[in-house]
């Protein structure tokens, strides 16, 4: 399906985002920072080694109590094909006192910033906040591309963006509710 948005700026596809061959990925970690399940389990069991031990650091040296949610750090890619990973802590939805889509926006902004503070151009996207973390998908999708298309205004042209989902449907799901200008 891969379809171009935002003037080919923004790519939305299926696929396995441990797989995508970009300057970052991005990983929906837990606060820990340390793994878990989903998108963060995978990275962290593909990306081997040096992600957990360069996570571990950040926890030992700058974030003793963990990554707040909407907060982005990055590491090395180890094993992937992607040089870094950048980590965000999406909010659970319904826990946040009414701000998650403050704090979903901040998850994608925040990202989007240390890219371009590490001079990175290519950036992929898991749906953040969508799984585990129980945010609906219809709800997400105009909060993330609104976000990543005013974020995109502000930075070089040099920045491309790929959302990866999981499935066609979430992909569709994510077309269909994005509120995409026609």
């Amino acid at each position: 399906m891969p379809r171009e948005l935002l003037d080919g700026r923004l790519i939305v596809k299926v696929g396995d985002i441990t797989e995508e061959s970009v300057d970052a990925i991005v990983n929906a970690a837990n606060r820990t920072l340390l793994g878990g399940g989903g998108v963060d389990g995978a990275i962290h069991r593909k990306g081997g080694p040096a992600v957990y031990e360069a996570c571990k650091r950040i926890r030992e040296t700058e974030l003793p109590d963990g990554l707040p949610t909407g907060q982005a750090v990055i590491t090395t890619g180890g094993n992937l094909s992607a040089r870094y990973v950048i980590h965000t802590v999406g909010p659970i939805y319904g826990h946040n006192d009414g701000r998650d889509a403050e704090f979903l926006a901040d998850s994608y902004r925040n990202c989007l910033k240390l890219a371009v503070e590490n001079d990175l151009t290519s950036i992929s996207f898991p749906s953040l906040s969508t799984g585990a973390f129980g945010y609906p998908k219809h709800e997400a999708a105009p909060i993330v591309f609104e976000t990543i298309r005013n974020e995109l205004e502000l930075l070089p042209e040099t920045i491309f963006v790929r959302l990866v989902l999981f499935s066609q449907s979430d992909a569709e799901t994510f077309v269909r509710h994005a509120r995409i200008p026609v």
